[in-house]
């Protein structure tokens, strides 16, 4: 969340209440705009006075955590001490970024409201509570190039979450796991180059929760992991996207941070439950999870498969790809009512949704895919699936 930062003194005085801390912060102060509209925060209408920072509900809730750091009060509801409304007045979103993060990695994932509060908490932490973004020796465990530990992983076969020992090595290009500690073979290697983590913890079932994909003879593998130790398993996750990051910066020598950053991980554009039928279309249709990570639609039975049922390519509409709202007529054996139809070069697939909201968010996504040109690259990968057996 965007923030304002300093260190206040909290001596007694008259108190000030919501108006006079809004009227000294108003329209007219030389910050508000900086204050009261941060870029990820909504509703910035708490502050913490000892770092003379403005945050929104959510945040506050994580500040409370960290009272030896930020102590917090509400804008409008509480009162204010004069030399609290003149220190917060004193203070700026620009002083803060200087102060606390002048020295962020341009791999380290910067938290939107959106994002679950694993990471929205070990940003808040990272910043002010440990001072990483001011210290860079304090990096290490995500910069470093090389990492190992434990990490709780879901057994493909049985979905029981055993103890695994993980490596990651950029000399290598690859994250590994082992199924015994002494094991000297890992039981998977999974190349940088394309590998992809992003927080799932609904999905997963621990607020740690971690998804990890990569691909194994070009077919998606999911792997699930968490860690009991919240910074633990975000310091992997940007480890991760620090080895993505290296990888690109080789492969693509003339690409600014900028054009690297989007690509070093990415959550999916769409996932639920659909119904979908087969290729004769003649049979029943069938109840599966599905996902849309980029270009690739991928079917599961269950949404903690290793292993995708089947994977579509979606293409581009200038290479013959259409979306289109609702089944055609003579469709039957569907027992949800809002119907998608996909059009590939191929053939037409046949989806349907239980709900219209559900409907809608899936032509959305579908569609912004299709009116997205292709890629060089991705022409590649669209011939790869005209030719999976």
């Amino acid at each position: 969340c965007g923030q304002w930062t300093g260190s206040g003194c909290g001596e007694d005085g008259p108190a000030y209440g919501s108006s006079e801390l809004a009227e000294a912060l108003g329209p007219g102060h030389p910050r508000a705009s900086s204050a009261w509209d941060p870029p990820t925060c909504r509703d910035p209408d708490w502050a913490s006075y000892t770092l003379g920072v403005f945050i929104c509900l959510s945040c506050s809730g994580i500040h409370r955590n960290i009272p030896h750091v930020s102590k917090v009060k509400s804008v409008r509801l509480d009162t204010w001490e004069d030399v609290q409304v003149e220190f917060m007045a004193s203070r700026g979103n620009a002083i803060a970024r200087a102060t606390f993060e002048s020295k962020v990695p341009a791999f380290y994932y910067r938290p939107s409201a959106s994002d679950c509060p694993l990471l929205r908490e070990q940003w808040i932490r990272a910043k002010y509570e440990r001072q990483e973004f001011a210290h860079p020796e304090r990096q290490e465990p995500y910069s470093a190039g090389y990492r190992e530990g434990f990490l709780w992983k879901r057994g493909r076969d049985n979905g029981q979450f055993l103890s695994r020992k993980f490596v990651l090595t950029e000399r290598e290009g690859a994250l590994k796991y082992f199924n015994r500690s002494d094991a000297k073979e890992p039981k998977a290697v999974m190349k940088i180059e394309h590998l992809n983590a992003t927080f799932q913890p609904a999905k997963i079932g621990h607020p740690h929760g971690l998804q990890v994909t990569y691909l194994k003879d070009n077919s998606t593998r999911n792997v699930f992991v968490y860690h009991e130790d919240g910074k633990e398993m975000v310091d992997w996750f940007n480890a991760l996207r620090a080895a993505r990051f290296h990888y690109l910066q080789v492969a693509f020598p003339g690409a600014s941070d900028a054009d690297l950053v989007p690509k070093l991980s990415r959550n999916y554009l769409q996932e639920g439950y659909m119904e979908k039928t087969g290729p004769k279309q003649t049979e029943g249709f069938r109840k599966r999870w599905f996902t849309m990570d980029d270009r690739r639609l991928m079917y599961f039975k269950d949404p903690l498969d290793a292993f995708a049922r089947g994977e579509v390519f979606i293409g581009s509409k200038e290479s013959g790809y259409t979306v289109l709202d609702g089944l055609p007529p003579s469709t039957q054996g569907h027992h949800w009512p809002h119907g998608i139809t996909i059009v590939t070069p191929e053939r037409r697939f046949l989806l349907a949704c239980e709900t219209e909201l559900e409907q809608r968010a899936w032509m959305e996504a579908l569609r912004k895919v299709v009116d997205r040109p292709m890629l060089p690259q991705e022409y590649a990968v669209e011939a790869h699936f005209k030719h999976k057996p």
